[in-house]
């Protein structure tokens, strides 16, 4: 049996009264029963009450104001002064925290050049333009990130131009129809649809000779609503920069795939740049409508489809008509980044990790991508320390992180996943938050087993709105349908089990993880109109006028996140729902044998798969009658049930990995070849039968087949 805890914590150490008092008039949906515990409500209630008295919105105010007050992106000066910043803030609550150095191989813009000249030779543009707005009081500091695409290489081109809409693998292939080549051409594409490295990623097996990508206003700008300063949408002059390393080949240091680029790590042990996958070899730059605008409106040829009209006052045409010269000069090197690694020893379960985390660097600013979700961490943290001040210890070790370099290709945290590989593997959950707040709309994506856990962790926290978050949560999503955007996962059929939560594709740093490692992970937000991303305008002054004034969203989301870490490191039982998982696998099979047989597939064999999925929920379902009742267990029993719960993800791990980029691990999701963000579900069936190969596609099968039978086998020894 599990010993009761909490009598004796209070007891032995006296809460603080404000603390107690909130513990004493807990919710009375928190005294519910919870998935998880034996006595939830004698017990961890009064702790979770405890922690969510703490969080602070002038707190979490005062947190933004500092992190933003310079760009830092990742390895610059204000980089590492953050990271000084936030190990302080992690130190001052009882964390035993260090900072971890990584390199990684980045490059920094010495000259960018766009000129473009109409058919008769008149220059229609120079650029890129400076970001600009009338009033915005951060735009003119001097060290502002220059506009450019991280991991583009150096170019200097001059060609004709091709509108490409989106420049999704449809849109190239609409482009052929129609007689339109893109050999040796640059492209100009617009942001959305797909991840940006994706277009590029097309683009170049497509024989292009570089890549434009703007920002169109109907897309982030005036046809959504007001541009900033006058409302939260994308200016004229606002650029979307970011990175265009192939994500979905592998991410992190460019030249460690599979190892941490520490810093002692040998030469040897380094590929040569030449020889790294991920790297683009066409030049790439992003550019703002203003600069867009010129060349889009001179472009030639044929009316550009009615789908592919964006915003501006002028019919779209695909070209030629207009030659463009990019000149991209970048320097190459290795730079220094620093993760912020913090601990709490768990009391009982010391090598059970609960990893929470959220990254630290910016292409600019960043005030809401990603330091409304650090300044979120950073209250989930005090609110940590305040219980610690009371004696309370987790049964599970907890460790917050604030990542470097994501922004560059999720850089901190692979080099800090692909540094404990083996500790890993006894992670009980990884919690990601980056986008922490750009508005009220809370959303989530998960694995399926975690899916609930976090319906039920919403369940406890209050809403600024009134009743609790999941309320609010399921309330918006009646009203407020969400069409599929480059984020959501493709080829998927979800169960109406509740609120809609998502599948985790790629683009935070849950990816290293899940689809490398094996860690059930989630990542939670809070959505609005957000049209300044990866801009000079993401910075203190949008964020207090748009996203949050009060910050009240930022409270709401440290209580959330640091919740989700409570829960997780003091269960008695792991709460994974493997009975969803179960049926989400036979609908994810369901749908990609339609899909099959749309794609003229009919003869691939899904029978074992589904075999296999139907067997896995059976064995859940039994699990989980073990799971509702752990006071029915003895303390090793249900110590050995959990490391069996905790093993059944790590059976959907492949030691080959997925075909072309074995990088990525995971069976059920990994982010599409030609998405990018987006999940795609059993990914290496689902690419193959897009690629109409069926022989890869059996093969995949079989893959799939294998992986589920094993994590079906780990249930039925838990059930023994």
């Amino acid at each position: 049996m599990i010993r009761s805890r909490l009598p004796i914590l209070l007891s032995g150490i006296l809460l603080p009264a404000a603390l107690l008092t909130v513990a004493q008039s807990a919710s009375p949906a928190a005294q519910q029963p919870v998935f998880g515990y034996q006595n939830y409500g004698s017990e961890q209630a009064k702790i979770d009450q405890a922690f969510l008295a703490v969080p602070s919105p002038h707190l979490a105010q005062e947190e933004l104001r500092i992190l933003t007050a310079r760009p830092h992106v990742a390895g610059s000066p204000y980089d590492h002064q953050n990271a000084e910043y936030v190990a302080g803030k992690f130190r001052a609550a009882g964390l035993d925290t260090r900072i971890v150095p990584y390199m990684a191989w980045l490059n920094t813009p010495t000259k960018t050049l766009v000129q473009a000249w109409g058919s008769d030779g008149k220059l229609l543009m120079t650029g890129p333009t400076p970001e600009h707005v009338k009033g915005d009081p951060y735009e003119n500091q001097p060290d502002v990130t220059p506009i450019f695409h991280g991991s583009s290489p150096s170019g200097d081109i001059t060609a004709q131009v091709v509108y490409g809409n989106y420049c999704r693998p449809a849109d190239y292939n609409q482009l052929a129809s129609m007689g339109v080549s893109v050999k040796g051409k640059i492209v100009i594409c617009r942001y959305g649809g797909n991840f940006r490295g994706v277009k590029v990623y097309i683009a170049q097996q497509r024989g292009a000779a570089g890549v434009l990508i703007y920002s169109d206003p109907a897309d982030d700008g005036f046809r959504r609503g007001d541009p900033y300063p006058n409302g939260p949408w994308r200016p004229e002059t606002g650029v979307q920069r970011g990175s265009v390393q192939y994500l979905f080949k592998y991410p992190g240091d460019a030249l460690t795939p599979g190892i941490a680029s520490r810093p002692d790590l040998p030469a040897s042990q380094r590929l040569k740049p030449d020889q790294a996958a991920n790297m683009p070899k066409i030049p790439s730059e992003p550019l703002s409508w203003h600069d867009a605008a010129p060349i889009l409106a001179h472009l030639g040829g044929p009316d550009a489809p009615p789908a592919w009209q964006g915003a501006l006052p002028f019919t779209y045409h695909i070209g030629p008509g207009v030659k463009v010269h990019l000149l991209l000069r970048m320097n190459y090197q290795y730079q220094r980044l620093w993760d912020v690694i913090g601990r709490i020893p768990g009391s009982q379960f010391p090598d059970d990790w609960v990893v929470a985390g959220n990254h630290r660097d910016a292409w600019v600013f960043g005030a809401v991508d990603p330091n409304s979700g650090t300044a979120a961490m950073l209250e989930a943290v005090h609110g940590i320390g305040a219980l610690l001040k009371t004696g309370w210890r987790p049964k599970r070790t907890l460790i917050f992180c604030s990542w470097d370099g994501e922004e560059e290709g999720l850089i901190g945290s692979t080099e800090w996943v692909e540094d404990h590989p083996g500790q890993l593997t006894h992670a009980v959950a990884y919690f990601n938050t980056d986008v922490g707040v750009s508005g009220p709309n809370f959303n989530a994506s998960a694995v399926p087993s975690l899916k609930q856990f976090i319906r039920q962790v919403t369940e406890e926290v209050p809403s600024p709105k009134g009743g609790t978050v999941y309320d609010v949560w399921k309330l918006y999503q009646a009203g407020h349908p969400r069409p599929q955007d480059e984020h959501e996962s493709v080829d998927t059929a979800h169960l109406d089990t509740g609120v809609r939560i998502g599948d985790l594709g790629s683009g935070s740093d849950y990816t290293p993880f899940l689809q490398h490692i094996g860690v059930p992970s989630t990542d939670v937000g809070s959505d609005g109109p957000y049209g300044v991303y990866h801009s000079t305008f993401d910075d203190y002054s949008w964020f207090v006028m748009n996203a949050d004034p009060h910050f009240l969203y930022e409270q709401e989301m440290a209580r959330v996140f640091g919740l989700e870490a409570l829960h997780m490191a003091d269960a008695d039982v792991l709460p994974y729902d493997y009975v969803t998982y179960g049926k989400e696998l036979s609908a994810y099979l369901e749908a990609a044998q339609k899909k099959a047989a749309a794609a003229g597939m009919s003869n691939l064999d899904f029978a074992p798969a589904e075999a296999a999925a139907r067997q896995f929920t059976q064995f859940a379902a039994q699990v989980m009658a073990k799971q509702q009742d752990p006071g029915a267990e003895s303390a090793a029993q249900l110590t050995a049930l959990n490391n069996q719960l905790r093993a059944v993800e790590g059976g959907f791990i492949s030691r080959q990995g997925l075909p072309g980029r074995p990088w990525f691990k995971h069976v059920i999701y990994a982010p599409g070849e030609y998405t990018g963000y987006a999940a795609v579900v059993i990914p290496g069936v689902n690419e193959a039968i897009d690629a109409k190969d069926l022989s890869r596609a059996q093969q995949q099968m079989t893959a799939l087949t294998d992986a589920i039978r094993r994590a079906a086998s780990t249930l039925q020894a838990a059930v023994q």
